[in-house]
């Protein structure tokens, strides 16, 4: 990858982060953990109290790419091929037909995810890991760009159902936008005092511009030192005090992965430790499961990650 390469890649990232200020204000951190997330190849989860702009994120992200987006709410009574789609009988043929389900786009919000059955959530088990979906005994690959966002209200639990293991799993990364200052939520009324400026966004990039960006994180340089590094620190949770089930290998990808997306953000073509450091809690403290006497005495899963990320010795 050419620096020219490089520095176009930086471009696309700054005009799609300019664009979503335009409607989320206040927000820099999280717009930057989204977009580093998408460009890494990843999915995000976004848990916050409602209205915080969870879903006008997402919304505002799909309008800055010139892709292909829907929005999926989910629902108790949503089914696996509400999601993946469904073969139907055309009598005019006497042939079956499959119509694509909305997993198939390049950007799919998945609204409230956890208020559906854990049976229809793993129907996103697959598309999420390897970008295929096997239907009817068919194998089907997903797009080049294939993103998640899913949201979910961690303060209501009336029909809610808590995300498997392997479903958190699945998300490089988890975060919250919480709530802007008070002159920031003045001028969000203010833009919003006749219209939704959500109405008149624009694309600010292409799919291809999307995809070369992808492609030029994979190039950000990462030392062997700095693998090792990742990988103590994911390895730390493993036999931290008051953790059940620590972060994966697949914890150890995302985080490396992220971290090169943001280090060619930041305007680096190779990867430090702080950029790493950054990253730890909101790609590993959602992996993490606790015991239950832990979660008591006041332990959490940010709380071992931090400690982490502490004690873990940073590579000279």
């Amino acid at each position: 990858m050419t620096p020219a390469n490089l520095a176009a890649a930086r471009e696309t990232y700054r005009r799609i982060a300019a664009n979503i200020a335009k409607i989320i204000r206040g927000q820099d951190s999280a717009t930057r953990h989204l977009l580093a997330a998408m460009a890494a190849g990843g999915h995000v989860l976004l848990e916050d109290y409602p209205g915080t702009g969870k879903t006008t994120l997402a919304k505002a992200l799909a309008k800055s790419i010139d892709a292909q987006f829907k929005r999926l709410q989910f629902t108790p009574d949503l089914l696996p091929s509400d999601i993946l789609g469904v073969s139907i009988f055309d009598q005019r043929d006497q042939q079956f037909h499959f119509h694509e389900g909305p997993v198939f786009t390049n950007i799919l919000l998945a609204d409230e995810i956890n208020r559906a059955s854990p049976r229809t959530q793993s129907a996103l088990l697959e598309a999420m890991g390897e970008a295929q979906v096997s239907v009817e005994g068919e194998r089907r690959n997903l797009p080049d760009l294939f993103f998640v966002i899913a949201t979910e209200n961690p303060v209501e639990f009336r029909g809610t159902y808590p995300l498997p293991e392997a479903q958190m799993d699945r998300f490089a990364m988890q975060f919250t936008l919480g709530y802007v200052s008070a002159e920031e939520e003045v001028a969000v009324l203010t833009a919003q005092e006749h219209h939704h400026p959500l109405d008149e966004l624009k694309p600010a990039a292409t799919l291809a511009d999307v995809i070369a960006l992808k492609r030029a994180v994979e190039d950000v340089r990462i030392s062997h030192e700095l693998k090792r590094y990742v990988v103590d620190l994911v390895s730390a949770t493993r036999t931290a005090q008051g953790v059940q089930l620590g972060a994966s290998p697949r914890a150890s990808i995302a985080l490396m992965k992220t971290a090169q997306a943001m280090a060619l953000f930041e305007g680096f073509d190779f990867v430090t430790p702080e950029q790493i450091q950054k990253l730890a809690v909101p790609v590993i403290a959602h992996r993490l499961v606790l015991e239950p006497q832990a979660r008591f005495s006041g332990i959490t899963a940010r709380g071992v990650v931090e400690e982490a990320v502490k004690k873990v010795k940073v590579p000279a």
